[in-house]
């Protein structure tokens, strides 16, 4: 069967090489780098937006809820009509929303810019991967993709202190500033050096599909979003998740029907690939619901400053990269699911000593619950990753790459949802404020940052609530560590690694592989 790649998708001269990586991995820090590197800003933002504690958690999630819900369809437009023209398009909406974001004081014009955002990186992501995969020769393409990931992986704390550093001199829209400049860069980086590459025989998209997801990750992250100000027994809050998890059911009976679905369900049969989206959506859903608390506690409670918060999780990053070096050493010896359970444990058990902090709290406190974080992160991403790739064969491996950056950041997305919303609610709830005039406890019940500016009783008070409700928030990331945990030590209890389908069944599901030179690309 004669390959479907478009004439402009060969192999790069080699002198390009470096430039191509260089050049997308730059756009792919940018991305990634923006899921947290505003959570520095968040005490900044609330005191010159006067946000709420609820209208921050969408300032930071609309990016993440559009970023990780539109992934696997502008992949797919990406795939069909060209990778470079997917990079251009979506650094060119990443730089203009950054731009236009800087400009304004009103949350929720923030919030629908940060959605602008968030479009711009579902189209950059995957097409940063499938470029590489596509213009690198096969010598060369392992290592350039393990550059990649590592800056997908390090990216968010690079962002973090980016972002601390420029808020010691400048105001929070320098970090939009920060987005445009580094957009500029990428985008005339790709007009110069990346060459344009396709699958026009692509299917055609499940834009079924699509939509069904969309709309069931809106309406349940929206609901949980604004449970804490409807009130989580509220009809219209219950309404929501109830027809968020409906129209998700919807979405994977429609997938099990269709010929070329955006993502087959009949592949969370293969345990292994199950147990690896699982883990790694929980993982981002606690380290992103942790960084969006975190730093809020660090310098609303504790008073740092941005650069300071930032650099109090350096013994995270430190602890998890020689973990994570070391992991598949230990998964030789001991097999996948021993180290894997025991990171998941060990992420629990530091979400379980963080949540002791208080308004006091020493820092060697903070440092002791961010080494068994960065550790068991480190120790369960290798396995996880490896688990969702291994267990598909060649001709899946698009879908493989697709899944762990969509668990990531739907991960990541519900996450801020979900641990914001405990924060909120609790924050709400112990903050009795009697004898105040109306407008001045709602506006302290608001966010800590204005009970702050009205001092006095009410500062102390309503510190006393936010360290409250960050314990209910940290133990719900403890649960969902230590779900993970039981969940993979089952699901590997006796499911040796293996492919979920034979080659017959893959030819009938994707059309046959060809010869060795004919790749799928990295997203479908």
């Amino acid at each position: 069967m004669p390959s479907t790649r478009a004439q402009t998708a060969g192999p790069a001269p080699a002198a390009r090489h470096h430039l191509i990586l260089v050049v997308t991995c730059l756009a792919l820090g940018t991305v990634v780098a923006a899921m947290a590197s505003l959570n520095v800003a968040l005490p900044d933002l609330a005191r010159e937006t006067h946000a709420t504690q609820t209208q921050l958690s969408w300032i930071i999630d609309s990016y993440s809820l559009v970023f990780a819900s539109l992934l696997l369809p502008a992949g797919a437009l990406g795939d069909r009509f060209g990778r470079r023209r997917a990079l251009l398009a979506g650094l060119t909406l990443f730089g203009a929303g950054s731009a236009a974001a800087s400009l304004t004081t009103d949350p929720s014009t923030l919030i629908a810019l940060r959605g602008v955002l968030g479009v711009g990186a579902a189209l950059v992501m995957p097409a940063t991967l499938s470029t590489i995969t596509s213009t690198f020769p096969r010598a060369r393409r392992a290592q350039a993709v393990s550059v990649w990931a590592a800056v997908a992986g390090a990216s968010a704390l690079v962002g973090l202190f980016a972002t601390g550093a420029l808020l010691e001199g400048w105001s929070w829209r320098s970090v939009f500033l920060l987005n445009v400049a580094l957009a500029l860069v990428a985008l005339i980086g790709t007009l110069l050096f990346v060459p344009e590459s396709a699958e026009p025989q692509q299917p055609r998209l499940d834009i079924g599909g699509a939509l069904l997801a969309v709309a069931g990750l809106v309406a349940l992250v929206y609901s949980v979003i604004e449970a804490p100000t409807r009130g989580w027994a509220d009809p219209v809050t219950l309404g929501g998740i109830g027809l968020g998890l409906v129209v998700l059911a919807g979405f994977v009976l429609f997938e099990l029907r269709r010929a070329n679905p955006l993502l087959d369900p009949r592949l969370f049969r293969n345990q292994h690939f199950a147990a690896g989206s699982l883990s790694i959506m929980l993982q981002f859903f606690v380290f992103f619901g942790f960084i969006f608390v975190m730093m809020q506690y660090l310098q609303l409670v504790r008073g740092d400053s941005a650069l300071m918060a930032a650099t109090s999780m350096l013994p995270m990053a430190l602890t998890m990269v020689p973990v994570s070096r070391a992991t598949p050493r230990l998964v030789a010896r001991f097999g996948f699911r021993g180290p894997w359970a025991a990171g998941l444990v060990a992420v629990a058990g530091g979400m379980g000593v963080l949540s002791l902090l208080d308004a006091s709290s020493p820092y060697w406190l903070i440092a002791t619950g961010l080494v068994p974080l960065g550790a068991g992160m480190g120790l369960a991403m290798t396995p996880a990753t490896t688990s969702i790739t291994d267990a598909l064969p060649r001709s899946l491996q698009n879908v493989g790459s697709a899944m762990n950056d969509l668990a990531r950041e739907l991960g990541g997305a519900l996450g801020i949802a979900v641990l914001g919303s405990l924060l909120s609610a609790a924050y709400r709830d112990h903050m009795s404020l009697p004898g105040l005039p109306d407008h001045v406890a709602d506006a302290a019940r608001s966010s800590l940052a204005a009970a702050h500016a009205i001092g006095g009783p009410v500062s102390d008070h309503a510190t006393t609530a936010f360290v409250d409700g960050m314990h209910v928030a940290l133990l719900g990331a403890a649960a969902a560590a230590v779900l993970a945990a039981v969940t993979v030590a089952l699901l590997l209890r006796s499911a040796p690694l293996q492919k979920p389908f034979d080659d017959d069944e893959v030819t009938a599901v994707t059309g046959p592989a060809g010869a060795e030179e004919q790749e799928q690309p990295a997203y479908r």
